[in-house]
């Protein structure tokens, strides 16, 4: 696994960490994490309570793929970014997204949007645990995304 990879998913890992009360940090306008095809800057703002089952759909899924073996690195997936009317302005629900073994012939590719990754689990290579994060109970959280002026 690459150094960039594991600190992408150390630094994921911190923010998204349900044990804190406040988990404020500094805006990054780099390559954080992918929505709609585009990479995406973030700021970490607080943890949230889990929804009841009639304001669910006010949160949108953020993939966090635990054992690609892409080269290039794997950053979150986000279901919907800015600018497409699914987006619900950074309020998070995450689920674990983990490539099957068979899914190993080579390397994986690096998923940039919800439809990939929903792509993939449709064909059985990608196994999506609803609700999870590596090393954490369910997190539902506010982040909101920041364009990526890394790639403009």
């Amino acid at each position: 696994m690459r150094f960039t990879h594991v600190l992408i998913l150390t630094a994921a890992a911190a923010i998204l960490t349900p044990t804190s009360a406040v988990m404020a940090s500094a805006p990054s306008f780099g390559s954080q994490l992918y929505a709609d095809g585009e990479s995406w800057g973030t700021k970490g703002t607080t943890v949230l309570p889990a929804p009841n089952e009639h304001n669910l759909q006010s949160f949108d899924i953020l993939y966090v793929i635990k054992n690609s073996n892409n080269p290039a690195g794997q950053l979150p997936v986000a279901e919907a970014a800015p600018g497409n009317p699914d987006y619900n302005g950074g309020r998070w629900f995450t689920h674990t997204a983990e490539w099957t073994e068979e899914a190993f012939n080579g390397y994986v590719p690096v998923l940039k949007s919800a439809a990939e990754v929903e792509h993939y689990a449709d064909m059985g290579l990608l196994i999506i645990t609803p609700g999870s994060f590596p090393g954490g109970p369910n997190v539902y959280f506010q982040c909101p995304l920041l364009p990526d002026k890394s790639q403009r």
